[in-house]
């Protein structure tokens, strides 16, 4: 499976750097990236990403909690660009399923990305709200569930095995915790996987033998004890 590797990330200067990457083939952001990242105007951070990044698909988020301000939110964000998706949550802050927005919005053409999705069952509630051949992404949270003591993997199987007559469906591997996360996502057949930066520097470095492994864990060591002065 060719997995797509996408870079969560809002941080300007590091989207800079990961758009020139081959490796990276889209990005996603949220509300608390956002804000992690200094933005203090929304719509003005977000315009100020699309001025360099035109050619690879970006996620921005609604924040709005209601059909009306998640719905006026969204169309907003869709107005920025043709290569940007509309993040919206499968479910308010309440816990409400936000089918009639994800319905509504991809009545209207509008390329999708749901996230804070879990489980097979929430897969299956987004599919039904679907008819047209837009672009839908579905981010499923395996860090957070693994966080938890759940395994994610059974849940991917499941979430992939139903969205495969959808043609116009993705189903996206978040939350990664590990770089051989990557390699889980492509062994289930995930389409996309979306990594923070200093994962993928490490998804770049692949390849290193045992051997060399042991040599440099040894010298790391043997560094950091002389810089500390250690004596027994």
């Amino acid at each position: 499976m060719n997995t797509k590797i996408f870079c969560d990330i809002a941080d300007i200067k590091q989207i800079k750097k990961f758009y020139k990457k081959n490796i990276v083939k889209g990005f996603t952001t949220n509300p608390s990236l956002m804000r992690k990242a200094g933005a203090k105007d929304y719509k003005l951070y977000s315009k100020k990403i699309l001025k360099f990044c035109k050619n690879k698909p970006i996620s921005f988020e609604v924040f709005g909690d209601s059909y009306s301000s998640m719905m006026e939110q969204a169309l907003k964000i869709n107005a920025w660009g043709k290569n940007v998706y509309v993040k919206v949550p499968i479910v308010n802050s309440k816990g409400k399923f936000m089918g009639r927005i994800i319905k509504e919005l991809h009545n209207k053409n509008i390329k999708l990305n749901i996230t804070a999705v879990y489980n097979s069952n929430q897969t299956k509630q987004i599919l039904r709200q679907l008819k047209k051949k837009t672009r839908v992404i579905i981010s499923i949270f395996a860090g957070r569930a693994a966080d938890t003591g759940k395994d994610p993997v059974p849940e991917f199987i499941k979430s992939i095995s139903l969205a495969k007559k959808y043609k116009n469906v993705s189903i996206l591997w978040a939350s990664v915790r590990e770089p051989y996360n990557y390699l889980q996502a492509r062994q289930v057949g995930c389409h996309i996987i979306t990594v923070p930066p200093s994962i993928i520097e490490k998804i770049e470095k692949f390849g290193k033998g045992y051997n060399q492994l042991t040599i440099e864990t040894v010298q790391a060591f043997l560094k950091d004890s002389k810089k500390a002065k250690f004596k027994i």
